[in-house]
């Protein structure tokens, strides 16, 4: 990437820790930052009603996540919760929309960047619906 476009990304980021259980993000909430793991796993999340969360993808040191701050309006579509204690990178997403849409070459190359990682991500979260929807069910044993 041009060394511009990367101070740019630089002033951007902050550190940030979070410990075993912690939330990053909640589905719903506003989505104005994203991550770059630099160690820890982190769990992507979807609430299914009346049952426990669903992990549909589990991210480790060097995956990014959070790609709702590309897309309005702008909201969480599913949670990350730290599975063990995680350090990342915190983008500020907000800060990043301002300068994509006053340098069109930086938005172009920082969405070239993240649309594969988009298409990736849905269709690992494509797969491990079909892993859900065709596993066995369990059922109780009955004595008798």
């Amino acid at each position: 990437m041009d060394p511009d476009a990367l101070r740019t990304i630089v002033g951007c980021c902050a550190n940030a820790v979070y410990h075993p259980g912690d939330y990053i993000f909640r589905e719903g909430e506003a989505a104005d930052n994203f991550y770059l793991i630099r160690h820890g796993l982190v769990a992507l999340e979807i609430h299914v009603p009346q049952g426990p969360p669903i992990v549909v993808e589990t991210l480790e040191a060097g995956d990014i996540f959070g790609w709702s701050w590309l897309i309005p309006p702008y909201r969480w579509t599913s949670d990350a919760r730290a599975s063990e204690q995680v350090r990342l990178l915190k983008l500020d997403g907000a800060c990043l929309r301002g300068k994509m849409e006053s340098d069109r070459s930086l938005g172009y190359e920082i969405y070239k960047r993240f649309v594969p990682i988009m298409a990736r991500r849905l269709a690992s979260t494509r797969m491990r619906i079909v892993e859900l929807a065709t596993e066995p069910a369990v059922t109780p044993r009955h004595k008798g």
